[in-house]
């Protein structure tokens, strides 16, 4: 009664040409190679242009966090950066987590 909804699995005859083991590496390959090319290598350019975009940093530039504060560098050291709020409020933050320059964003909304 079993052996109708299982079917029996039988091995292959023995005059039936092996498959080279290289050929089953070749999917495995190409999906490497274009998971590379369409999210490893875009992500490192991303975070080079971050980084450059960061040592670059300097007093007075306005710019933007990435939780969406706007606000002037007023101190920077090598990890930390003090902003200036409008209001003249003062907020120090991490300097890794500026998103980037506000004069981009400022004209892009006024288009």
């Amino acid at each position: 009664m079993l052996n109708l909804f299982i079917s029996n699995a039988y091995a292959q005859a023995a005059g039936a040409p092996a498959q080279n083991p290289l050929m089953s590496m070749i999917p495995f390959v190409l999906v490497f190679v274009v998971m590379y090319f369409f999210m490893i290598r875009p992500q490192k350019k991303r975070m080079e242009e971050e980084q450059n975009f960061l040592s670059k940093l300097s007093h007075g530039e306005e710019v933007f966090t990435k939780s969406g504060i706007l606000g002037k560098i007023t101190g920077i050291t090598d990890k930390i950066v003090t902003l200036e709020l409008e209001g003249g409020t003062k907020i120090k933050m991490l300097k890794s987590h500026v998103g980037g320059s506000a004069k981009t964003v400022l004209t892009e909304t006024t288009k």
